[in-house]
């Protein structure tokens, strides 16, 4: 098997960005360590050899040469990783000339910032997973390849067509494959529920129920070690936690009918009411709205945080390491039961290397399809099988845990596929920090950024 290279693009300047932007959070009553102790980094597994199995797996492109793929959330062995690493092998298994070389990139603004500036050189990199928000902004600037020329009738019979249409961006045409669904629940640490002797609430659960749960769930251990009922990662290039305050009312979107749709009252009564967690309530640790993702996900493992708001990716991580854990969907307000995500794609950069293009669509094919769940099953390496996310394809069968979010689809609000999304997220972060830390009225931040925000939309 050739060598694949595995780049984990560094936090330094995302921290950067983000301190002039916040001030600091207030103090929680109870004392809590200075940051959670995340997990360490796996160490990468070894991948066996893989033999030729032939079908789409094969590329009928006769390209040789090296291919750059990009992966979102790739560290060297973690649950992105050995997935990828396997199917990668199977891929190069049957296309022997071909060299697929992995570069990771963090699901921060400042990894989405390394993929553009990677896409607008041209170099080094040819196929990427991203979420959907980023596509329109690429497609605009030319940088993605349509892949309505490499639609087989089978892909359009098995990709869920509401997926494949979000896609279609330009002149009608589709710009990435669906790979999956990726909406947001609720993970609960069911050891620290039991700790604390707080029985589990119904799936059915609302905001106050919610409240009460987290609040009973956030205690001082007796070795003093102070344990939060809630947390979640909040940065700019994420929306991990809009879902707990967008579901004040349906008419809370952030673009309704071309404008900015948070300045009004129930936008402001929905992100009051999610400050107040830690600000009234005290559920949150005291660097709330500004920690990484792996102190979210590092605390929640080390049963410093009972719940946290995740993504379907988290999922497979603890399940291989045997954290006792249950998905709950997202609390409901005035019966109103909303989660937010986004479809995951893979998407092959614009080239006028048609080979080679060729070549990059049979890779992104065979990476959305359900030969690569067959090739890369539920195992100790994987442990929901390839699949990170309920997949965009009906012959893919969803395998648990995942099969957990699935109920949630039905009532899932998916970021707008608009150029001025990124730049729109950018805008809001700053604010939506400031009334998280108590440093704005909800009201007011919205009121503030309005005209920018609106001035982004009609500008797209």
């Amino acid at each position: 098997m050739s060598k694949r290279a595995s780049i984990m693009i560094g936090l330094t300047a995302a921290i950067a960005l983000l301190a002039g932007a916040c001030a600091a959070p207030p103090a929680a009553a109870p004392q809590a360590p200075a940051q959670p102790a995340a997990t360490d980094t796996p160490a990468p597994v070894p991948i066996p050899a893989a033999s030729p199995k032939g079908g789409l797996r094969r590329s009928s492109s006769g390209y040789k040469g090296t291919l750059n793929l990009w992966v979102l959330g790739y560290t060297p062995g973690n649950q992105f990783a050995n997935p990828f690493d396997l199917a990668i092998a199977q891929f190069e298994a049957d296309n022997p000339e071909i060299n697929v070389e992995i570069t990771g990139y963090p699901p921060n603004d400042e990894g989405f910032t390394k993929l553009t500036t990677a896409l607008q050189s041209g170099q080094g990199i040819d196929v990427l997973r991203l979420p959907s928000d980023r596509l329109p902004a690429f497609v605009k600037d030319d940088l993605i390849a349509p892949i309505d020329d490499y639609l087989t009738d089978a892909d359009k019979a098995d990709i869920l067509p509401n997926t494949l249409d979000a896609v279609r961006l330009k002149d009608g045409k589709a710009y990435a494959w669906p790979l999956w669904v990726v909406p947001m629940g609720i993970y609960l640490n069911l050891d620290v529920f039991q700790e604390a002797g707080v029985e589990l609430p119904s799936k059915d659960w609302t905001w106050d129920q919610f409240v009460e749960t987290a609040k009973k769930l956030t205690f001082q251990r007796a070795n003093g070690e102070q344990v939060y009922g809630f947390s979640g990662f909040i940065d700019p290039g994420v929306i991990n936690t809009w879902g707990l305050w967008m579901n004040e009312d349906p008419s809370v979107r952030p673009i309704v009918e071309g404008k900015f749709g948070f300045d009004n009252e129930k936008a402001a009564a929905g992100l009051k009411r999610f400050a107040e967690l830690a600000l009234v309530h005290k559920v949150t640790p005291p660097d709330f709205g500004s920690q990484k993702d792996a102190d979210v996900k590092g605390g929640f493992k080390n049963k410093q945080y009972a719940m946290i708001v995740d993504a379907t990716g988290f999922s497979p991580q603890l399940k291989a390491d045997k954290i006792n854990f249950a998905i709950y969907p997202l609390p409901s307000v005035n019966s109103n039961r909303l989660t937010v995500g986004a479809i995951g794609l893979i998407a092959v950069a614009a080239t006028n290397d048609k080979v080679k293009e060729q070549a990059a669509m049979d890779l992104a094919r065979y990476l959305t399809s359900a030969e690569v769940q067959e090739d890369v099953p539920p195992s100790e390496t994987a442990a929901t099988g390839f699949y990170l996310a309920p997949a965009a394809r009906k012959s893919v069968k969803v395998a648990p845990p995942l099969d957990q979010f699935v109920p949630m689809l039905d009532y899932m609000w998916i970021t707008p596929l608009t150029p001025a999304w990124p730049k729109l997220t950018r805008l809001f972060h700053p604010e939506y920090q400031n009334v998280i830390f108590g440093k704005a009225d909800p009201a007011e931040a919205m009121k503030k950024i309005a005209p920018e925000a609106n001035a982004l939309i009609a500008g797209q």
